[in-house]
């Protein structure tokens, strides 16, 4: 009687919780670079998401992170709070790969890849809103 009452919980549980719900919560939202210096917007874009600068300190803005511009694009998941998708750095005007994943709701870490995948930089930022 016990093992039919867990299983009838468990299938409740799992028409409780939305497809594609994942307990990370959303990308979307304002998220701040390590240093405070760069605050970026993720929103929906289509089916994926996509990240545009909307603060930059002074010193950011002299190197070419402006407000407006899109440093994040097309990142779709790929499971497990894992998105992948494209990175621009306007300060090198470099392209490249990114792969975002989400630390906890509050949490991401990103890592940018250029050439090939042979020069990388990762940084955890944290939401704002």
């Amino acid at each position: 009687m016990k093992q039919i009452f867990a299983k009838a919980g468990l299938v409740l549980l799992a028409f409780a919780v939305p497809a594609g719900a994942s307990p990370q919560g959303t990308l979307a939202g304002e998220w701040r670079n390590p240093h405070g210096t760069l605050v970026v917007r993720v929103t929906p874009c289509g089916d994926a998401y996509c990240g545009t600068i909307t603060r930059a300190s002074a010193h950011n803005r002299e190197h070419g992170n402006r407000p407006g511009a899109r440093v994040l694009t097309d990142l779709r998941p790929v499971g497990d709070g894992v998105y992948k998708g494209s990175a621009y750095d306007p300060k090198h005007d470099v392209d490249g790969t990114a792969i975002v994943r989400q630390a906890g709701p509050n949490v991401m870490i990103v890592k940018g890849c250029a050439v090939m995948g042979l020069l990388c930089k990762e940084q955890r930022w944290t939401r704002v809103s």
